[in-house]
């Protein structure tokens, strides 16, 4: 069949641009032309859902969210490792290692992520878990599935192929995760590695595709069925069938290990990625096997942990600035000091309760070391080198921009301004948010620009955005005619972001992406959305109390109505709008899985009824229109008898879908 053929030669030509772009950082494919080749394998898969294979590259999308976590038992023990800290250990390790020959030995950074085991089974991912306590882990495949470097399917592996890999955050993407959550008054998280296990244990695979995880692999944990006779062989196997393999050195002789972990240690402010040491293993599989192992962890391979950095320095003073949303973030002054390789100046001292608990004053001399080697932090304070000159910190009782009076509602570590729309400080954030990638997309407008359009009174608002001319334009610092053509052609791009974009675009309290779009396909146009209850808003899945008291707050300012009219009158979408092409047969109708389907997984069941206009959720309520009760259906069968939810057979969904 035509079409058949076409969605092969896609899913073969999209697998080979992820690997270029994802696993070897070398991508000969814009991302625009690969969008349109995605797009176009989405819809072909849409119209023929008979078409669908487990590792398709659609099916990293991300299904109906999970119920939890089932567990899954290891064929074998997965071992941890002991840990050295002195080159006194390491030697001491290099000892006991020998035979009667000194074996190679191969030197890995040691990636602060975690842990996973991961299967393949004729060439196609079969699923992973989590290391767990080494003999029961969770299984995380359909978050595992949605991560870009894992291939779902391999070239020239055996029938069975069991790794172990780890799953971790780049420096990049945990920077912009927490600049997000800052956003959305959600809390930070400490590391990298925190980071990256709270994402991978995410319910909802979409919230897990969205946080960019990354994967790596380091060991080939079935070799029976593969000729190889090192670790490095492994390596070079796993590379050979398309992985993602973890970078590593190979030394011969044990002297030269410790230049290794040296240079490992240099190179470490400059990776992409955040390491706490290296990993030292022999090389010889044969050797590894007359080593053993103890009940904890192998004799063939030891993790050399590379000390906190941590430095001394000075509060020079502590100041204030005011985020989009009106939050108070103090933040020290610090007399400059380097730091993980890079000269740090100022710490976030997030919010007056930490100021309290760490007791941190102007002019005290503090110790500073890198969260997760990124952000600067203030771990403790040295009450002994007081002089009594120091200044206790007290946060102000208004704005210190506006003046407006700031409030700390009962419940809340934040102090805000309430001038929402009326601070200079929350218009001018606002406006970068507004404009921002995942926003509404208006390229080369940054923040320079923004403060020239504020300074001179072109812009008081998102809205006046859409009114810019290009005489304006020209008469800014710097703008020729060429930069004021795209700016205004990437505004008028903007207007047909979509409902989802331009409600996330408003900076709304506790409204991320997700909550954005939820929002957008339920009620279709913002007039509906303004005028809905907080109760209506609460009813919806995953928009909880507060979100929707956020909203229905939000709306029911003046400046909110005039800055939704302006954004209307300056042509901006703001009603939900279908392609007519794409059939919608289910739209405006809920569904939701209980059981284990025949035919169907979960994501696939999912992608199903979202290309036809449907909307899949994780719990039952008066809202669900049909529940897909698969075998060994659990307790949300009873709750849709309760409701009266229609309930459908594998049989009946399918003949649905038709």
């Amino acid at each position: 069949m035509e079409k058949e053929a076409r969605v092969r030669e896609l899913r073969e030509r999209i697998r080979y641009h992820e690997h270029r772009y994802h696993v070897l950082d070398d991508p000969v494919m814009s991302d625009a032309e690969f969008d349109v080749l995605f797009q176009e394998l989405l819809e072909l898969e849409a119209e023929h859902p008979e078409l669908v294979v487990p590792d398709s590259p659609t099916q990293r999308v991300g299904g109906a969210p999970l119920a939890g976590f089932e567990t899954v038992r290891h064929s074998e023990r997965v071992l941890g490792l002991s840990n050295s800290f002195s080159r006194e250990q390491l030697d001491a390790f290099v000892r006991r290692s020998q035979q009667e020959v000194a074996p190679a030995y191969i030197v890995e950074p040691k990636i602060d992520g975690l842990s996973v085991i991961v299967t393949y089974r004729q060439g196609v991912f079969a699923g992973g878990a989590t290391r767990g306590d080494g003999a029961v882990g969770e299984d995380v495949s359909a978050n595992l599935r949605t991560i870009r470097s894992l291939p779902l399917s391999l070239s020239g592996a055996p029938q069975r192929v069991e790794l172990r890999g780890e799953v971790f955050l780049s420096r990049v993407a945990f920077a912009r995760l927490n600049a997000q959550r800052q956003a959305e008054e959600q809390p930070l998280f400490a590391n990298p590695r925190n980071a990256a296990a709270g994402s991978l244990r995410q319910l909802d695979p979409k919230i897990a595709r969205e946080r960019h995880l990354q994967v790596v692999f380091y060991e080939l944990r079935s070799v029976e069925e593969v000729e190889v006779s090192s670790h490095q062989e492994a390596r070079d196997a796993m590379a050979s069938w398309g992985l993602p393999v973890v970078e590593g050195s190979r030394v011969q002789a044990a002297d030269e290990l410790w230049a290794q972990v040296e240079r490992w240690q240099r190179l470490r402010p400059e990776l992409p990625y955040d390491i706490d040491g290296v990993v030292v293993k022999v090389d010889s599989l044969r050797v590894q096997r007359e080593l053993g192992a103890t009940s904890h962890s192998p004799r063939w391979a030891v993790a050399f942990k590379f000390p906190a950095e941590q430095v001394i320095t000075q509060v020079r003073d502590i100041t204030i600035n005011v985020g989009r949303t009106g939050v108070l973030t103090p933040t020290a002054q610090l007399k400059p000091v380097k730091v993980a390789g890079s000269t740090v100046s100022r710490a976030t001292l997030h919010n007056a309760d930490i100021i309290a608990e760490r007791d941190v004053r102007i002019g005290d001399y503090v110790i500073v070391q890198k969260a997760g080697d990124v952000i600067p932090e203030i771990v403790g304070v040295l009450k002994e080198r007081r002089t009594g000159g120091e200044v206790e910190f007290r946060m102000p009782e208004q704005c210190p921009v506006c003046w407006t009076p700031v409030q700390r509602l009962q419940g809340e570590s934040a102090t805000r301004c309430t001038n929402f729309l009326g601070c200079a400080a929350q218009l001018r954030e606002g406006l970068i948010h507004f404009v921002s990638r995942s926003a509404m997309n208006i390229d080369r407008m940054g923040p320079a620009l923004i403060d020239q359009l504020l300074a001179t009174k072109m812009v008081k608002d998102a809205g006046d955005l859409y009114f810019l001319t290009k005489p304006e334009l020209l008469s800014l610092p710097r703008i020729g005619a060429k930069l004021a053509d795209k700016l205004l052609a990437s505004i008028a791009k903007s207007r047909k972001a979509g409902l989802g974009r331009v409600l996330f675009a408003l900076g709304i309290r506790h409204v991320g992406q997700r909550a954005a779009q939820i929002l957008a396909d339920e009620f279709g146009d913002i007039c509906s959305i303004a005028e809905a209850t907080p109760g209506q808003l609460a009813a919806i899945a995953e928009i909880g109390p507060k979100t929707a008291e956020a909203v229905h707050s939000f709306f029911g300012t003046e400046q909110a109505r005039e800055l939704v009219e302006k954004l209307r009158s300056g042509g901006v979408q703001l009603v939900q709008v279908i392609p007519s092409r794409q059939p919608l047969p289910l739209a405006g109708h809920s569904f939701v899985f209980t059981g284990t389907l025949q035919h169907w997984t979960r994501p696939q069941a999912a992608d199903a009824v979202e290309a036809r206009g449907g909307r899949v959720t994780s719990s039952v309520s008066k809202h669900t229109d049909y529940l897909v009760a698969g075998a060994k259906a659990g307790s949300k069968l009873s709750q849709a008898r309760r409701h009266g939810v229609k309930i459908l057979s594998e049989e009946e969904f399918e003949e649905l879908l038709k």
